[in-house]
């Protein structure tokens, strides 16, 4: 399952998604998730499954992979539907089903398909933005983008660069804990028999060998950046400057699109 976690993971491709500024990517994931917010109808979802369609195809990334990064969460998705089922009250004559307390409407479910869909899609549409963009242009486009709030105080720079780090760092971390827990099970350590306190116990082993690990890995990140004479943002230069494209323009048209439609399905359709 571990192995499984596609978040912060990086496709290279030169496909028209891979070709778009960072900026656009980012924004567009922003204005993506508004959209996915904006939506109140199931007639909604078509715009949005279509979006996400178009962004797949463009994307050249394969199902399979966006599946495979889906699996982890499928248990938050499934607890998510059923805490909606049975949380949502609806009129009596709704009622679907009830056994003692418990009671399921058709509002609730309603509510809880609808919800599991959000997440699914919120899921898929954000992981299109690390899938397709390196950690350096991920920290070159939140960086150019909080620019503007470095009047403020803002270290645009360290903060662009301690996100992307974190990002970077997920699929190395789990990569890490995966192989830990395959040598410990080599030497008889059991984690998935008991019951939840004993399952918890059976961690000790892997987490404590795994923040061993993280900081290891931190203090060779900050040795690394020191012998390189990293001073933080001030005079830096980049060899590839960010500018826009037609292709970025194109894209935020669509996206522009998405969103007239989203609010068009929330207050026109009556």
């Amino acid at each position: 399952m571990i192995k499984d976690i596609t978040i912060g993971q990086y496709i290279p491709g030169d496909s028209f998604v891979h070709k778009l500024d960072p900026r656009t990517k980012i924004l567009i994931s922003m204005l993506f998730i508004v959209a996915l917010f904006i939506v109140n109808k199931y007639v909604g979802y078509i715009f949005i499954v279509g979006f996400l369609g178009l962004s797949v195809v463009l994307s050249k990334v394969s199902p399979r992979y966006l599946y495979k990064g889906l699996k982890p969460v499928f248990a938050l998705i499934i607890i998510t539907a059923v805490l909606n089922m049975f949380m949502i009250q609806g009129k009596p004559e709704t009622l679907v089903f009830q056994w003692s307390f418990f009671k399921i409407y058709r509002e609730g479910i309603d509510i809880a398909v609808f919800m599991t869909l959000r997440l699914i899609f919120l899921i898929l549409g954000t992981s299109l933005l690390t899938l397709t963009t390196s950690p350096i242009e991920l920290t070159d486009g939140i960086e150019k983008l909080l620019n503007p709030f470095k009047k403020a105080g803002l270290p645009a720079h360290e903060l662009a660069m301690m996100m992307t780090i974190a990002l970077r760092f997920i699929p190395t971390l789990m990569d890490e804990t995966d192989k830990i827990m395959k040598a410990q099970q080599a030497r008889g350590a059991d984690f998935e028999s008991g019951n939840v306190v004993q399952k918890a116990k059976s961690l000790i082993p892997l987490l404590v060998p795994l923040f061993i690990s993280s900081f290891r890995r931190a203090d060779e990140l900050a040795m690394a950046m020191e012998s390189r004479c990293y001073r933080g943002g001030d005079g830096r230069t980049r060899m590839k400057q960010l500018r826009y494209q037609g292709r970025d323009f194109m894209a935020y048209s669509v996206i522009a699109a998405l969103l007239v439609a989203s609010f068009y399905v929330r207050f026109g359709i009556r």
